[in-house]
C-alpha cells in the first residue's frame, strides 16, 4: 500500500461528508457560498486542515470564517455519527486562494508574452 494512502482517502470522505452537510443541513447564512476544495489529514488522522474557497470579497472572508467557527461543533458531531472513524478529527477551515495565485501567474506570463523581445547587445550572443 502506497504511503499515505489512508489520510488521503480519509480527507477525501470527509471532504464529501463535509459537503453534503454544509449544503443541506447547516443553515447559517455565513456558508452558503463555499466550496469545499481539499481535506488534508495529519498522520494520525487526528486533524483535519480543511481548504474552501468561495465568490465573495476578502472582507466577508472574516464572516465566513465566523460562521464556519460557529458550524465547527455541529459538523464534527455529524463526521462522527456518519462516518464510521476510530476518531472524528478537529477541524481547522483554512481559506484555499490556490485558484487567485494560478490566476495571478496567467496574468503575468500573459503580460510576459505581449511584451516585445529585448534585442541582445553588442556583446552578447543571440539566442
Amino acid at each position: 500500500m502506497a504511503q499515505g494512502s489512508r489520510p488521503n482517502r480519509v480527507g477525501d470522505l470527509i471532504r464529501g461528508e463535509l459537503s453534503v452537510q454544509l449544503t443541506r443541513h447547516v443553515r447559517d447564512p455565513g456558508v452558503r457560498h463555499i466550496t469545499i476544495t481539499m481535506v488534508r489529514m495529519s498522520k494520525d488522522l487526528r486533524q483535519a486542515r480543511v481548504l474552501y474557497t468561495s465568490q465573495d470579497t476578502p472582507g466577508e472572508r472574516l464572516e465566513i470564517t465566523r460562521a464556519l467557527r460557529r458550524v465547527r461543533p455541529f459538523l464534527k458531531r455529524q463526521l462522527g455519527l456518519r462516518l464510521q472513524l476510530r476518531h472524528v478529527p478537529e477541524l481547522r477551515f483554512e481559506y484555499d486562494d490556490s485558484a487567485e495565485r494560478q490566476d495571478r501567474m496567467a496574468r503575468l506570463f500573459d503580460q510576459i508574452a505581449q511584451e516585445p523581445p529585448v534585442d541582445p547587445g553588442p556583446g552578447e550572443p543571440e539566442s
